[in-house]
């Protein structure tokens, strides 16, 4: 299989990583459960490494950042000998979480921008310019829709899964599948849907070699990206479903 890179547009950095996992998990940002959250995001960082992808130095720093935030408050306190007024000990998760509130403060400020950028461009008198080779392609997902991060996260559980039950086989065949032949393969899996008809993301990845799953999880993004397909999950912890063009 040739080279693959992804962009993950989705996100601005590891920062904008995080407030996506907190509100996922639906926490409080001042009393971040600092275990789970770098649960999630080494999850997602070995994904990114599974499927041989770059990941940017930034998000590298950031997990060693957790890691040693999550080691400091793993080690015990030291019992203070004087009984006067004092502050207790600083929380290790103090600096990011004012880094994360301030991120969140200036990119609410962005998105308030945006808007009033997008109000006055109505004020224009002049005929409207064609602005299609700046506008972003990343538009406001649907309910219950996911985005890139999420299949990540599904990924790497099914990974994880197939990991326990069998060995997944690392050699590449002679006969290695492309990802434009399994998008073919999974369009015609989805033609034959109904309209409201959706098959389970792990239905993708059955009896695979680890080359394959990759190919078929970069074959789901392609057809995702070209509106053929679209993940969605009902609701929380439910399966994550495939669908075929939009839903109705």
């Amino acid at each position: 299989m040739g080279a693959i890179s992804l962009k993950l547009d989705v996100f601005e950095g590891p920062l904008d990583l995080l407030l996506h996992l907190i509100q996922q998990l639906e926490i409080d940002i001042y009393d971040i459960p600092i275990a789970e959250v770098t649960e999630q995001y080494m999850n997602f960082i070995h994904t990114m490494k599974t499927l041989e992808l770059e990941v940017a130095g930034e998000y590298l720093v950031m997990a060693a950042t957790l890691m040693s935030i999550k080691s400091q408050m793993l080690l015990p306190k030291p019992e203070l000998e004087f009984d006067y007024d004092d502050e207790e000990g600083e929380d290790p998760r103090e600096a990011l979480v004012q880094q994360l509130l301030e991120y969140r403060k200036y990119k609410y400020a962005a998105t308030v921008l945006s808007e009033k950028e997008q109000e006055r461009s109505l004020f224009y008198t002049k005929a409207p310019m064609d602005l299609t080779d700046y506008e972003e392609e990343i538009l406001p997902l649907p309910k219950n829709q996911l985005n890139t991060i999420d299949l990540f996260l599904a990924l790497h559980d099914v990974l994880q899964r197939k990991k326990r039950n069998q060995t997944i086989e690392t050699t590449v065949s002679a006969e290695t599948i492309t990802v434009d032949q399994k998008v073919n393969e999974i369009s015609q899996r989805l033609a034959k849907l109904s309209e409201n008809e959706g098959l389970s993301l792990e239905s993708f990845f059955v009896e695979y070699t680890k080359d394959e799953m990759i190919t078929t999880f970069m074959a789901l993004l392609e057809l995702m990206k070209k509106g053929q397909a679209l993940a969605v999950q009902k609701e929380t912890c439910a399966p994550i479903l495939i669908f075929k063009g939009v839903i109705i």
